[in-house]
Protein backbone atom coordinates (compact mmCIF):
# COMPACT_ATOMS: atom_id res chain seq x y z
CA UNK A 1 0.00 0.00 0.00
CA UNK A 2 1.25 3.44 -0.89
CA UNK A 3 1.11 5.83 2.02
CA UNK A 4 -0.04 9.38 1.42
CA UNK A 5 0.57 10.67 4.95
CA UNK A 6 4.34 10.89 4.37
CA UNK A 7 6.50 12.37 1.61
CA UNK A 8 6.19 10.39 -1.62
CA UNK A 9 9.17 9.55 -3.81
CA UNK A 10 8.47 8.92 -7.50
CA UNK A 11 10.95 7.27 -9.88
CA UNK A 12 10.99 8.79 -13.38
CA UNK A 13 12.62 7.03 -16.34
CA UNK A 14 10.70 8.36 -19.36
CA UNK A 15 8.34 11.27 -19.92
CA UNK A 16 7.95 11.89 -16.19
CA UNK A 17 11.57 13.12 -16.26
CA UNK A 18 10.79 15.99 -18.62
CA UNK A 19 7.07 16.45 -17.94
CA UNK A 20 6.21 15.35 -14.42
CA UNK A 21 2.98 17.35 -14.07
CA UNK A 22 3.02 17.56 -10.28
CA UNK A 23 4.66 19.72 -7.63
CA UNK A 24 8.16 18.58 -6.67
CA UNK A 25 10.13 19.75 -3.64
CA UNK A 26 13.30 17.79 -4.43
CA UNK A 27 14.71 15.87 -7.36
CA UNK A 28 17.85 13.80 -7.66
CA UNK A 29 19.49 11.35 -10.05
CA UNK A 30 18.81 7.78 -8.95
CA UNK A 31 18.90 4.15 -10.08
CA UNK A 32 16.69 1.13 -9.58
CA UNK A 33 18.04 -2.40 -9.87
CA UNK A 34 16.18 -5.37 -11.31
CA UNK A 35 14.56 -3.38 -14.13
CA UNK A 36 15.69 -1.57 -17.25
CA UNK A 37 14.17 1.15 -19.45
CA UNK A 38 12.56 -0.36 -22.56
CA UNK A 39 10.24 0.75 -25.36
CA UNK A 40 8.15 -2.32 -24.62
CA UNK A 41 4.64 -0.88 -24.37
CA UNK A 42 2.30 -0.41 -27.34
CA UNK A 43 0.63 2.97 -26.86
CA UNK A 44 -2.96 3.09 -28.10
CA UNK A 45 -3.76 6.49 -26.60
CA UNK A 46 -0.94 8.86 -25.62
CA UNK A 47 1.53 8.20 -28.49
CA UNK A 48 -0.51 6.13 -30.92
CA UNK A 49 -3.94 4.73 -31.73
CA UNK A 50 -5.40 1.22 -31.70
CA UNK A 51 -4.98 1.15 -35.49
CA UNK A 52 -1.43 2.51 -35.39
CA UNK A 53 0.07 1.95 -31.92
CA UNK A 54 3.15 3.83 -30.94
CA UNK A 55 5.74 2.74 -28.39
CA UNK A 56 6.33 4.09 -24.91
CA UNK A 57 8.75 3.18 -22.18
CA UNK A 58 8.23 0.76 -19.37
CA UNK A 59 10.45 -0.62 -16.68
CA UNK A 60 11.04 -4.18 -17.86
CA UNK A 61 12.60 -7.05 -15.95
CA UNK A 62 16.36 -7.32 -15.64
CA UNK A 63 19.33 -5.00 -15.39
CA UNK A 64 19.14 -1.57 -13.84
CA UNK A 65 17.75 1.81 -14.78
CA UNK A 66 19.10 5.30 -14.17
CA UNK A 67 16.64 8.14 -13.99
CA UNK A 68 15.37 10.70 -11.52
CA UNK A 69 13.49 10.54 -8.25
CA UNK A 70 11.12 13.29 -7.27
CA UNK A 71 10.07 13.98 -3.69
CA UNK A 72 6.52 15.18 -3.17
CA UNK A 73 5.53 16.62 0.21
CA UNK A 74 3.05 14.56 2.20
CA UNK A 75 0.47 17.33 1.90
CA UNK A 76 0.48 16.76 -1.91
CA UNK A 77 1.02 12.98 -1.90
CA UNK A 78 -2.64 11.94 -2.31
CA UNK A 79 -3.31 14.35 -5.20
CA UNK A 80 -0.04 13.37 -6.88
CA UNK A 81 -0.86 9.67 -6.56
CA UNK A 82 -4.32 10.29 -8.06
CA UNK A 83 -2.75 12.25 -10.94
CA UNK A 84 -0.16 9.54 -11.62
CA UNK A 85 -2.78 6.80 -11.56
CA UNK A 86 -4.88 8.69 -14.09
CA UNK A 87 -1.85 9.28 -16.30
CA UNK A 88 -0.05 5.94 -16.01
CA UNK A 89 -2.79 3.39 -15.38
CA UNK A 90 -5.04 4.22 -18.33
CA UNK A 91 -5.07 0.63 -19.58
CA UNK A 92 -3.33 -1.04 -16.61
CA UNK A 93 -0.33 -2.04 -18.72
CA UNK A 94 1.82 -0.88 -15.79
CA UNK A 95 2.01 -2.31 -12.31
CA UNK A 96 2.37 0.30 -9.59
CA UNK A 97 5.19 -0.76 -7.27
CA UNK A 98 7.33 0.68 -4.50
CA UNK A 99 10.95 -0.11 -5.34
CA UNK A 100 14.23 0.66 -3.61
CA UNK A 101 16.04 3.50 -5.35
CA UNK A 102 19.68 4.54 -4.85
CA UNK A 103 20.23 8.26 -5.14
CA UNK A 104 23.54 9.44 -6.56
CA UNK A 105 24.28 11.18 -3.24
CA UNK A 106 24.21 7.81 -1.41
CA UNK A 107 20.72 7.95 0.06
CA UNK A 108 18.30 5.07 -0.39
CA UNK A 109 14.55 5.64 -0.68
CA UNK A 110 11.49 3.60 -1.53
CA UNK A 111 10.08 5.10 -4.73
CA UNK A 112 6.83 4.66 -6.59
CA UNK A 113 7.55 3.20 -10.02
CA UNK A 114 5.48 2.03 -12.97
CA UNK A 115 6.66 -1.38 -14.17
CA UNK A 116 5.57 -3.08 -17.40
CA UNK A 117 3.07 -5.90 -16.92
CA UNK A 118 4.41 -8.65 -19.17
CA UNK A 119 1.02 -10.39 -19.18
CA UNK A 120 -0.84 -7.37 -20.56
CA UNK A 121 -1.78 -7.42 -24.29
CA UNK A 122 -0.02 -4.05 -24.83
CA UNK A 123 3.32 -5.47 -23.68
CA UNK A 124 5.39 -6.06 -26.83
CA UNK A 125 8.81 -6.77 -25.29
CA UNK A 126 12.00 -5.99 -27.16
CA UNK A 127 11.23 -5.47 -30.82
CA UNK A 128 13.92 -5.46 -33.52
CA UNK A 129 15.49 -1.97 -33.86
CA UNK A 130 14.13 -1.29 -37.36
CA UNK A 131 10.58 -2.26 -36.32
CA UNK A 132 10.87 -0.04 -33.23
CA UNK A 133 12.03 2.88 -35.40
CA UNK A 134 9.21 2.39 -37.91
CA UNK A 135 6.53 2.20 -35.20
CA UNK A 136 7.83 5.31 -33.47
CA UNK A 137 8.28 7.24 -36.72
CA UNK A 138 4.68 6.72 -37.93
CA UNK A 139 2.68 7.03 -34.69
CA UNK A 140 0.77 9.97 -33.22
CA UNK A 141 -1.56 9.93 -30.23
CA UNK A 142 -3.47 12.27 -27.93
CA UNK A 143 -0.21 13.49 -26.32
CA UNK A 144 1.46 14.13 -29.68
CA UNK A 145 3.86 12.47 -32.12
CA UNK A 146 5.71 9.40 -30.89
CA UNK A 147 9.05 10.74 -32.20
CA UNK A 148 8.72 13.76 -29.87
CA UNK A 149 8.38 11.41 -26.89
CA UNK A 150 11.55 9.51 -27.83
CA UNK A 151 13.53 12.65 -28.68
CA UNK A 152 12.54 14.47 -25.46
CA UNK A 153 13.46 11.44 -23.37
CA UNK A 154 16.80 11.02 -25.17
CA UNK A 155 17.60 14.71 -24.66
CA UNK A 156 16.77 14.52 -20.96
CA UNK A 157 18.94 11.43 -20.51
CA UNK A 158 21.79 13.18 -22.32
CA UNK A 159 21.36 16.23 -20.07
CA UNK A 160 21.60 13.92 -17.04
CA UNK A 161 24.68 12.17 -18.44
CA UNK A 162 22.83 8.86 -18.71
CA UNK A 163 23.81 6.53 -21.54
CA UNK A 164 20.97 4.61 -23.16
CA UNK A 165 22.27 3.17 -26.46
CA UNK A 166 18.84 2.19 -27.78
CA UNK A 167 17.30 5.62 -27.26
CA UNK A 168 20.43 7.34 -28.56
CA UNK A 169 20.30 5.26 -31.76
CA UNK A 170 16.59 5.94 -32.19
CA UNK A 171 17.04 9.67 -31.59
CA UNK A 172 19.81 9.83 -34.18
CA UNK A 173 17.72 7.87 -36.70
CA UNK A 174 14.67 10.07 -36.06
CA UNK A 175 16.74 13.23 -36.42
CA UNK A 176 18.03 12.03 -39.79
CA UNK A 177 14.51 11.20 -40.97
CA UNK A 178 13.21 14.67 -40.05
CA UNK A 179 16.02 16.30 -42.04
CA UNK A 180 15.17 14.38 -45.21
Amino acid sequence: MIRTDVDLWVFAYGSLMWRPGFEIVEQAPAAIDGYHRSLCIASHRHRGTPERPGLVLGLDEGGSCQGLVFRVEAVRAAETLAYLRERELVSHVYRELLLPARLDDGRAVEALAYVADRDHPQYVGDLPPEETLERVRRSVGAAGPNPDYVLNTARELERLGVTDPTLAWLAAALAVSTEE
